[in-house]
């Protein structure tokens, strides 16, 4: 979605849309996201797993790149991220969510369970803060540069 989005793609064509339906769609019970190494045995499975925090802010950053930053959806993705910190504020993911060669190794990368989160939750500030900023010109009346009316 972030390369769809930076090429000007029109983010309400039909084929965005239906990926933004399927994300929403395999959103877990307690916000997050995740999918297991199994998808690669039965497709059926694919966006269904234990959600991690590297997951749920691959999907979180394809919703607010799709425009979604005000979804209910995204903002109980970022709840899940909030609350599943550790102490020193950073996340933990035991789950296997990067793959060496489907259906032989799978690695576990100790750094997207830290870097991941706090790009997405980057994302969501910025994409609320330009959404507010949208709205508040849309009130006020802003003229070119910024001034007032």
């Amino acid at each position: 979605m972030a390369g769809l989005a930076r090429i000007g793609e029109d983010m309400s064509a039909p084929y965005v849309r239906n990926a933004v339906t399927w994300i929403l769609s395999r959103q877990n019970p307690d916000g997050g996201w995740g999918e297991s190494c199994y998808t690669y045995n039965d497709a059926r499975t694919a966006g269904m797993g234990k959600s991690t925090a590297s997951q749920t802010a691959w999907a979180l950053m394809a919703l607010l790149h799709a425009g979604e930053a005000a979804h209910p959806g995204v903002t109980r993705g970022i709840r899940f991220l909030l609350e599943t910190r550790g102490s020193d504020g950073l996340w933990d993911e035991a789950e296997f969510t990067g793959t060496g060669f489907p259906r032989v190794f799978y690695l576990r990368y100790r750094g997207y369970a830290k870097f991941f989160p706090l790009w997405a939750m980057a994302l969501y500030r910025r994409s609320l803060s330009a959404e507010a900023l949208t709205r508040e010109a849309s009130v006020i009346h802003l003229r070119p540069g910024g001034a007032r009316r």
